[in-house]
């Protein structure tokens, strides 16, 4: 979620809404000069105008500042993504700070560093809090549903692998013709393995992965994470000491598994903030809105109140093109 930083300040910092209208108007004193000059004057009023028919997102940062500042407070972490969001910037410009300068300002309405900093900072939090809520507001039944279908124990195994032998550059008949070949040899193994060879042996003899044909095929223990999906379907299916009986196909090439042992899965409270935080990031990976959606929850559930009915309508507006970029945005990407 947070590698989305930059992206979702970009959507924010590019829209400006210019509303007016009638209605509830926060009260200032036009009789309290702002500025003057030769018999001319500018009264708070005036100013207070300006500002809010041109940078409703100023005043959602203020907002979101009184809200999340306190709450979540700088950490390691946060300074190490902070830093390197703004080194990724940098690196674009090498070196050169008027044009780093003039980009920051252009697509993040910065004129400092300093200020690009506050403005990542913010993003971080609100991420924190985005996350925070949906976990919070997640079902048991969401939560035992994926303990039971995704928690597994530690699985033990080993394999052999068997690549396609092809370069890069080939074309795709070669390398059709690479895949076949690799197939037959690991259809060939699992023969061998049929007639009573030792699976370690051919490991050491055939397997390609040579981190791990020296041991056997070994791979020790993993988990769901740690390996290719193909890979852990196939080997969540078998039973201890048994053996995929057809190849096992994955970005590396084709496998043949031998289960070895699987631990007991971890109890679920034991693994229930691990789950949640799992479930937090699918919702958000799988709904681009959610992220908005869920902050405008936040606001709402903190009394947000408008005393001034343009500042309002100008906040839902921009809320409401925040959430229909995104939404096109990835439309646009996954065509």
């Amino acid at each position: 979620m947070k590698k989305k930083l930059i992206t979702s300040l970009c959507l924010l910092l590019t829209i400006t809404t210019i509303v007016t209208g009638c209605g509830k108007k926060a009260e200032l004193d036009d009789n309290k000069t702002a500025v003057s000059l030769d018999g001319i004057k500018i009264t708070a009023t005036d100013y207070y105008n300006e500002l809010k028919n041109s940078n409703i997102s100023k005043l959602v940062d203020m907002i979101d500042h009184q809200l999340f500042d306190k709450k979540y407070k700088s950490t390691d972490e946060e300074d190490k993504a902070v830093k390197e969001q703004i080194s990724q910037l940098k690196e674009n410009y090498k070196d050169n700070e008027d044009m780093f300068l003039s980009a920051i300002q252009q697509y993040f309405g910065v004129n400092s560093e300093d200020e690009l900093e506050e403005m990542l900072r913010l993003e971080y939090k609100r991420n924190e809090a985005v996350e925070d809520y949906i976990k919070d507001n997640l079902t048991d039944d969401e939560i035992n549903d994926y303990y039971k279908n995704n928690i597994i124990g530690d699985i033990k195994a080993s394999h052999i692998l068997i690549t396609p032998d092809v370069d890069s550059d080939a074309s795709e008949d070669e390398k059709a013709k690479a895949e076949k070949k690799a197939k037959q040899q690991a259809e060939k193994i699992i023969k061998k393995l049929e007639n009573g060879e030792d699976f370690a042996e051919l490991a050491k003899k055939y397997s390609d992965d040579k981190a791990t044909a020296k041991d056997g095929g070994n791979l020790g223990y993993f988990n769901t994470d740690d390996m290719d999906e193909n890979f852990m379907d196939a080997v969540k299916k078998l039973k201890n000491n048994e053996y995929t009986k057809e190849p096992v196909k994955t970005q590396y090439g084709y496998h043949i598994i031998l289960k070895v042992d699987q631990k007991e899965k971890a109890k679920l409270k034991d693994v229930k903030d691990e789950i949640k935080t799992t479930l937090a990031n699918n919702k958000l990976d799988n709904d681009a809105t959610l992220h908005y959606q869920t902050l405008i929850d936040i606001r709402k559930e903190n009394n947000i109140k408008w005393n001034d009915d343009e500042l309002e309508e100008q906040y839902n507006d921009l809320m409401n093109q925040l959430i229909n970029n995104v939404a096109n945005n990835n439309t646009n990407t996954t065509n």
